[in-house]
């Protein structure tokens, strides 16, 4: 069976259960159905957690005891291998192994994600040099980039290593690179590792994030929105929103390391920013950077790295925002249709991303896609809080990006 494209898999459970179970009758044939799914479609080995402890997932299996069920052997770091009920396996919330993994708890009854889970808060483990073949290239995932390294993920693992190599300030937190490794060595107990980068690209369903949770935020109708004085026409870009009719609304989840809601004073983001007002540009890197490690799911950090990146070059900046683009789509998915409200504080840092990448798209000439970009503003904010109406007002009236920010 060929293997589905895992950015269209379902990622209900119970429409999973449903796809799965659909020809099989009773526990046992239900039980096989689920073994053959996993090993269709399931990449094995892949790493997990048993109760917090990373492990190696060697395999899934069913031997026909309905009272046993699935069992995984894996491997641990030691090397000792175990069978386990696969019930007890973590696995990322976003891979595809954790979403078959979360239909199968869910058959039995259980949670279908439990609380720990690969890419939620915990001690970062460290590479070891076994995983590190110097003979050939290693695909890395940035947190931080400093001056001197760059605190690097080993892609598919929740793995710490520090890397450094030649022209390291064009590492993106967020993205993939390939690296043909050079040399590798600890000190102080950490791992190190230096050589060129071959590759770079963006592939956010790879890095197993957990999505954004989408809280409920009621419904948003057009008829109780301002769209202007009475009598006034409708512009040209509301007609389809106001067609439309009533969507739900949404408010996206923010992810902001180091926040205490009752210190007002405590806004990383907002110190990075008065950093960066006092010329203090590096200061003010160094908090992102570490918003950034700390979870790459702050999309604020990518947001004002992309600010900050914008003063000396778009191509730069737009990477930034990609990533926290990006990372903000997977909670939405395909064919999205909900409003995510300004007033609702916690749309912003999404929106923003929003915001500086299209005007990167433009300002590098790429107006077809920045005009896709700002009506999709629109269609998420119709409130328009960004003023993405006259942006495309501009692109209609073939301004570049320089001769409006010059009027």
């Amino acid at each position: 069976m060929p293997k589905r494209n895992k950015q269209n898999e379902a990622q209900d459970p119970d429409q999973l259960i449903e796809e799965i179970t659909v020809d099989a009758y009773g526990d046992d044939e239900q039980l096989w159905a689920f073994r053959q799914v996993i090993e269709d479609e399931v990449d094995l080995p892949a790493d997990g957690l048993i109760i917090d402890e990373p492990v190696t997932v060697i395999k899934i299996d069913y031997d026909g005891n309905t009272r046993r069920g699935l069992t995984a052997t894996c491997r641990r770091r030691d090397g000792a291998k175990h069978v386990v009920s696969a019930a007890d396996i973590t696995f990322p919330r976003n891979s595809t192994a954790g979403r078959y993994l979360a239909a199968y708890r869910k058959w039995l009854g259980l949670k279908p994600y439990p609380p720990a889970a690969v890419g939620s808060a915990r001690k970062p483990q460290k590479v070891s040099p076994a995983e590190v073949n110097l003979k050939s290239t290693v695909d890395l995932v940035p947190l931080s980039v400093k001056q001197r390294a760059a605190r690097c993920r080993l892609l598919g693992t929740d793995r710490i290593v520090t890397f450094r190599a030649p022209r390291l300030w064009e590492m993106i937190p967020g993205e993939v690179i390939t690296v043909q490794p050079r040399k590798q060595w600890s000190y102080g107990g950490n791992p190190y590792l230096s050589g060129d980068i071959v590759e770079r690209r963006l592939d956010i369903p790879a890095l197993g994030l957990e999505p954004l949770r989408l809280e409920d935020a009621g419904s948003w109708n057009p008829e109780e929105q301002y769209w202007g004085e009475e009598g006034e026409p409708l512009e040209e870009w509301a007609k389809p929103i106001m067609a439309r009719g009533p969507r739900p609304a949404f408010e996206m989840q923010q992810v902001l390391p180091g926040w205490d809601s009752d210190d007002p004073f405590s806004d990383p983001i907002s110190q990075s920013n008065d950093l960066r007002d006092a010329s203090r540009h590096q200061d003010a890197l160094k908090i992102l950077m570490d918003l950034c490690e700390s979870d790459l799911r702050c999309l604020d950090a990518h947001a004002h790295l992309g600010n900050i990146a914008f003063e000396r070059s778009a191509e730069d900046a737009i990477r930034h925002y990609a990533v926290g683009v990006d990372i903000g789509e997977l909670s939405l998915g395909d064919g999205f249709d909900g409003v995510l409200e300004w007033l609702c504080i916690d749309n912003r840092p999404f929106l923003r991303c929003l915001h500086g990448y299209g005007l990167c798209l433009w300002r590098l000439r790429r107006t077809k896609e920045a005009k896709q970009v700002f009506n999709r503003m629109l269609w998420l904010n119709p409130s328009d809080n960004q003023g993405a109406r006259f942006l495309l007002h501009d692109i209609d009236s073939g301004r570049s990006w320089e001769e409006s920010r010059n009027e």
